[in-house]
């Protein structure tokens, strides 16, 4: 009976080769499986992976579209009914999972040095820090991202390119998943990051009340905005202490607050940016010169840049200013998504940065790893491309209430707890914008005590840090543990006597 498994075995994935190449176009409903074995804090175990592709259907039922994924169960757990399942999104909207994938919570790692940067020869290597010894996951490449692809030429494009329609039909798709896999049983979670924490959040609304699936958690990596208002001064004045952060990292700051430690140093920067940045933008030309100055001097204090130049801009520095101007005196931009990251321009002169320094050495470490990957590795052979930036555009952002969705979910559902993870030197999605959103998705405080904010000293992808590696993932599994309900548990509410 082995000899004939293997032999059959073996018969499919020379079927699959020759589908496989030869072809450009992704195949609606496939599986290829493969075992391999991991160590995560000194345990060595077996695991099982799964990629494959499955179908998004129409009101039909015919396939117009296929979504690629790489779902991994450990071997040898007896009670799976209790095994906690992470489902795992990637953002953009047009990006795929590779980088949580490869980088963060899978059993296989791409070979970089400790602080995120490139190193040759490319290759995967056991990820000692996995989140698989306590959890099984999946990544998931939405339409048009990884090996995800519309097969239908006909299909209405809107039917997946934007927030609402992204999230419905992501539902649907988890709910055949789920059962495919018999984990309708097990606790959930969702993960994601950037784009991924506004569709995570969506999604934890529409799998209650479109797919009736209640989930344990929600992680949100390096969360956007989630649709929560915040122009204005509000948003001139959110983004100080991520200015103050970068500054520290690059010696840039006053000594008084240079020799402090970064975490020590941030509250008094917050404390600024809330009782007297915010106020100050607010007022705007009703404030007199010398109180305009005395805000501007402390602004320089807090950010590195001049005094002078802050005045310049009517206390409005954006993002791609601050990003220019910082180290411009020595020659560098720093990077948009980590800070940590250099980059030379053309000319030092200008209001932005000739390139996104940190994206660039990424896609300089990921695409080899996860082309090789999937082929060396996990034995899916395709001439179809990895897309680790898809066309998805034009986006409908319109309708965005993604967090108030994700706080209606808690609210109806009282096992549903919140953790978010930011890196410090993130300039896309800062840490400080990230604080406020749950201070706005619960200005009430009611569901304080089922959220969590975490912190890390490096940017938006902030696990390519090995410390951070280390111990975001550590963050992960206290989250899962904590979540899990004692068995009888009820969820609901009660008052305190």
């Amino acid at each position: 009976m082995k000899n004939i498994k293997k032999i059959l075995s073996a018969i499919l994935l020379v079927c699959w080769i020759t589908l496989g190449y030869g072809q450009r176009k992704q195949w609606a409903d496939t599986t290829i499986v493969t075992k391999h074995e991991v160590t995560v804090k000194g345990v060595r175990f077996a695991y099982t992976a799964k990629a494959g592709t499955q179908p998004v259907w129409d009101e039909n039922g015919e396939p117009i579209a296929t979504i690629h994924y790489t779902y991994y169960e450990r071997d040898g757990i007896k009670e799976r009914d209790k095994r906690p399942l992470v489902i795992s999104f990637n953002g953009g909207p047009g990006s795929g999972s590779v980088w949580m994938h490869i980088a963060y919570t899978g059993p296989r790692l791409l070979k970089i040095d400790d602080e995120g940067y490139p190193v040759q020869p490319y290759g995967i290597k056991e990820n000692p820090y996995s989140i698989l010894d306590v959890a099984d996951i999946v990544y998931v490449d939405p339409v048009n991202t990884g090996y995800s692809r519309i097969l239908d030429p006909k299909a209405d494009r809107s039917l997946f390119f934007g927030t609402n329609a992204d999230i419905k039909y992501l539902a649907e798709w988890l709910n055949t998943f789920v059962g495919r896999e018999n984990r309708w049983p097990s606790p959930k979670y969702l993960i994601g990051e950037s784009y991924g924490t506004t569709r995570v959040s969506g999604l934890a609304l529409e799998l209650q009340n479109a797919q009736w699936m209640y989930l344990n958690g929600v992680v949100l990596v390096s969360p956007t905005d989630l649709g929560l208002e915040r122009g204005g001064p509000v948003d001139k004045a959110l983004r100080w202490p991520y200015y103050a952060a970068t500054a520290w990292f690059h010696n840039a700051l006053p000594t008084d607050l240079q020799q402090q430690d970064l975490t020590d140093m941030l509250p008094e920067v917050e404390a600024f940016t809330m009782n007297e940045l915010l106020p100050a933008i607010a007022k705007g030309g009703s404030l007199s010169d010398e109180e305009k100055r005395q805000v501007a001097a402390k602004m320089a204090h807090y950010s590195g840049l001049s005094e002078a130049v802050i005045l310049q801009h009517n206390l409005d520095i954006t993002t791609s200013f601050f990003w220019k101007e910082l180290l411009r005196d020595s020659g560098y931009t720093v990077g948009r998504l980590d800070s940590r990251y250099l980059g030379i321009d053309f000319k030092d002169g200008g209001e932005r940065p000739d390139y996104a320094a940190e994206l660039t050495s990424w896609l300089h470490s990921f695409t080899p790893a996860i082309n090789y990957y999937f082929k060396n590795e996990l034995n899916y052979q395709t001439d179809v491309k990895y897309n680790l930036f898809g066309p998805v555009h034009p986006w409908d952002r319109s309708d965005d209430n993604t967090g108030l969705n994700l706080r209606q979910a808690m609210a109806q559902n009282p096992y549903l707890h919140v953790l978010v993870q930011s890196g410090y030197y993130d300039g896309a999605c800062d840490y400080f914008n990230a604080k406020y959103n749950l201070w706005q998705m619960d200005p009430s405080g009611k569901l304080l005590d089922r959220t969590d904010f975490m912190g890390y000293r490096s940017g938006h992808m902030m696990y390519l840090r090995k410390q951070d590696l280390e111990t975001a993932n550590e963050d992960l599994r206290t989250f899962i543990a904590k979540t899990l309900p004692g068995e009888g548990v009820p969820a609901k509410y009660t008052i305190a006597p």
